[in-house]
């Protein structure tokens, strides 16, 4: 157990699932997931010193692979998921905002020929210096999922952890939504996770931790403080490495 004040990391990339962003509603964006679990967390921890960046999904509005799967062409689903990530990239800052974080802010991908992308609400560009001092942005390319995006911007900002927030404690050896008897895996390996084929995150996300020794620490958002928890170090959730 950490002790009090002792930080594990200092520059963190959270990944917060649309789903996580709904809370107990069944559609869209719960302010208070937002409000509270993220907003009050970011708060705490730039007072103690950390740098935390957050990457949404969009699965709360529209999947894109889901909807492939229906029928509909899948770069045309992927592009829709992309603008529900946008939704819910512009709710995260105003929340983070309304907490008292005037400097948290969305940033949107450019288009190769550097155009401003989607639409002009769609976020700030990228500084120049880099996405290294306000990161957040996706990938812009279809087939590629959040998880990966998350992973991609983990390695591109240097951050020391992959936070994956979730409505469940930790990585499971089955769907503890539907079986009762599952059992929580506390710490695994990139390796494991991708031969068991455990629903963790994308199969890209976990090779590119694993190439690069990030660790993943999978963990239950709903509950007041776990952000605060991980990042000192207290054993919250399942924790994925080498």
């Amino acid at each position: 157990m950490a002790t009090a004040g002792a930080l594990r990391y200092r520059r963190v990339l959270l990944k917060l699932s649309g789903e996580a962003l709904m809370g107990s509603a069944s559609f869209g964006i719960d302010p208070e997931v937002v409000r509270d679990s993220v907003g009050r967390a970011g708060r705490r921890s730039t007072r103690c010193g950390v740098e935390l960046a957050l990457v949404v999904g969009g699965g709360n509005i529209f999947r894109g692979v889901k909807a492939a799967s229906a029928g509909m062409d899948r770069v045309s689903g992927d592009h829709m998921g992309m603008l529900a990530t946008l939704i819910n990239s512009l709710g995260a800052p105003g929340s983070a905002r309304a907490a008292r974080r005037p400097d948290a802010r969305a940033l949107r991908d450019r288009d190769p020929a550097g155009r401003r992308a989607v639409h002009p609400a769609a976020g700030d560009p990228p500084p120049r210096e880099g996405a290294r001092h306000h990161p957040g942005r996706g990938t812009g390319n279809p087939y590629f999922t959040t998880d990966s995006a998350a992973a991609l911007r983990a390695m591109e900002v240097k951050a020391e952890v992959l936070l994956k927030a979730t409505k469940v404690d930790g990585i499971y050896n089955a769907d503890p939504m539907s079986n009762p008897a599952a059992k929580m895996i506390p710490r695994i390996t990139y390796r494991e996770v991708l031969e068991r084929g455990l629903k963790v995150m994308d199969a890209t996300a976990i090779s590119l931790c694993m190439d690069n020794k990030l660790p993943i620490v999978v963990f239950n958002i709903r509950q007041d403080g776990n952000i605060r928890r991980v990042i000192h170090g207290e054993p919250i959730g399942s924790v994925v490495s080498e």
